[in-house]
């Protein structure tokens, strides 16, 4: 008997079989079950990214840790370029740690390298507002190298400015004028040799004059000193001869006070009394001479006057 085969399906099943072999090669060949997961990252630089390519390696402390997946510009800012990071999952990606583009040997190959990431800072979060969490950067090398070259490059323009305009025609023919006048000065100086040899002898002399005053100075300074000390312990004892005559006036006040306050009003009525006895003594001496003897009789009535009757009489 002759067994029927079904062509159609024997060759739909090898095709099936061969692609579900392929799709196995290829995926073990990919990485399979093994294959790595890895977190987008997002670093924004303010320089240059030349020579950094997509997939570039992107290394932690010197180790492969992912690559570069996107590099654009930024759409706000064209002076900044955005750099998408894909690192492998479970690198401590912290809030310190920072990016740096670096180059690899003499090829000029750029690629980026993270550093930092304290045991003590925490990991690096999404802030609100952004897609991806944001890598700090710092400048590279050549970036510090050619800010360092901008600056010495700008100094040196400046100094070399500055020494155009020092050696200026006016300020050369002045420097000319300026050594001819020291060439003359030394010329006089030189012809004048033997005053001024004279002249630095007598002020040796003159110094040797004020040393030996000096010296004979310094005993008359002793004296000057201990009679300033005497001065000052005279000075000592005035000042408590003027306290002891300070409280000997202070007593003397209280005792002055105490008079004009006790006695003086006594004496005011006394010399008072002393005035009225006296024009009193006056009056009667006065009396007394007119009239002695009115001290012994009394005092007479004295006779009305003409046309002067007594005082109520009455007329016939």
């Amino acid at each position: 008997m002759e067994t029927k085969v079904n062509y159609s399906v024997v060759g739909a099943f090898v095709l099936v079989l061969g692609a579900v072999l392929i799709a196995s090669v290829l995926w073990l060949a990919s990485g399979g079950a093994f294959q790595k997961k890895f977190d987008l990252y997002l670093a924004v630089e303010d320089e240059s990214v030349a020579g950094l390519n997509l997939n570039a390696p992107i290394k932690y402390n010197g180790v492969d840790v992912g690559k570069v997946q996107q590099i654009a510009l930024d759409s706000g800012s064209p002076e900044r370029v955005n750099l998408i990071f894909a690192i492998e999952r479970g690198t401590p990606i912290k809030e310190d740690t920072v990016a740096v583009l670096k180059t690899q040997g003499l090829t000029g190959i750029a690629y980026v390298e993270l550093s930092g990431g304290t045991v003590d800072s925490l990991p690096l979060r999404i802030k609100a507002g952004d897609r991806y969490p944001v890598i700090p950067t710092k400048p590279s090398l050549s970036a510090r190298l050619e800010n360092v070259l901008t600056s010495v490059l700008a100094k040196l323009d400046s100094t070399s400015n500055n020494i155009n305009a020092l050696l200026s025609d006016e300020n050369r023919a002045a420097f000319t004028s300026t050594l001819a006048d020291i060439a003359t000065v030394a010329r006089t100086i030189a012809a004048r040799k033997d005053a001024i040899d004279a002249g630095m002898l007598n002020a040796a002399r003159t110094l040797e004059n004020s040393s030996r005053a000096s010296a004979q100075l310094g005993p008359v300074i002793d004296r000057i000193g201990r009679g300033a000390v005497a001065v000052e312990k005279m000075g000592n004892e005035v000042a408590i001869t003027s306290a002891s005559a300070g409280k000997t006036a202070n007593s003397i006040g209280a005792d002055v006070k105490r008079f004009t306050a006790e006695t003086l009003p006594e004496l005011e009525r006394l010399l008072g009394e002393l005035s009225v006895l006296s024009t009193s003594l006056r009056r009667l001496t006065e009396q007394t001479e007119r009239d002695p003897a009115g001290l012994l009789f009394g005092r007479k009535s004295v006779p009305e006057g003409p046309g002067e009757t007594p005082t109520g009489a009455m007329q016939p």
